[in-house]
């Protein structure tokens, strides 16, 4: 199929599915379901930009909406930033700055390998954003030029600045009200009560 052939077919359909490689797939089949921990953190980011962004040019978008990343490819990352003008009748961003996956067990690899190439093929991105559920863990490719620079943000008081959209995401912010499990080798350090 290509894109606009999908998004008629995908209007008659009661899920959500991505074009790969000009065939429909299942979002969820790409993952099990999401869990509360993968939920939760995708509300807590969709919350910090639209009250970042509230009044400005860039919003945040769920993935019901896709992007285009080939000729016969769209995906629907878990939180997008477009910074364009509204076009009320679309089911694709235009011109995204900023897409968010949120890590679930079951999509890590092809999160971090796949559609990350795929999305650093848009021309308008600035950021591609891989967030953790297991650990209070972040990585983002920033394009600077024409490379992608990577960081990494860890702990719970660490900042991803994004002026690319005229925002900050606090790693509070996103795992506020997420729990971690407790490493066996951190336990065994304790003493007991």
């Amino acid at each position: 199929m290509t894109p606009e052939e999908f998004f008629d077919w995908q209007s008659g359909q009661d899920e959500l599915y991505e074009l790969v490689d000009g065939h429909p797939v299942p979002r969820h089949r790409m993952m099990t379901g999401a869990s509360m921990q993968h939920d939760r953190a995708t509300v807590n980011i969709i919350v910090s930009f639209g009250n970042q962004l509230r009044g400005k040019p860039c919003r945040p978008m769920t993935a019901d909406i896709a992007i285009r990343t080939s000729i016969k490819g769209l995906r629907r990352p878990d939180v997008m930033v477009e910074c364009a003008t509204l076009v009320p009748d679309t089911y694709e961003v235009r011109e995204p700055k900023l897409v968010v996956d949120v890590a679930s067990p079951s999509t890590t690899s092809i999160d971090q390998t796949r559609k990350v190439e795929e999305y650093k093929r848009h021309p308008t991105l600035a950021y591609i954003l891989l967030v953790e559920t297991l650990k209070p863990q972040a990585l983002l490719y920033a394009r600077e030029g024409d490379a992608w620079e990577i960081d990494t943000f860890e702990g719970v008081e660490a900042v991803i600045a994004l002026p690319a959209i005229g925002a900050a995401l606090a790693l509070p912010d996103i795992y506020d009200g997420l729990s971690f499990p407790r490493r066996r080798d951190l336990a065994a350090e304790e003493p007991p009560l």
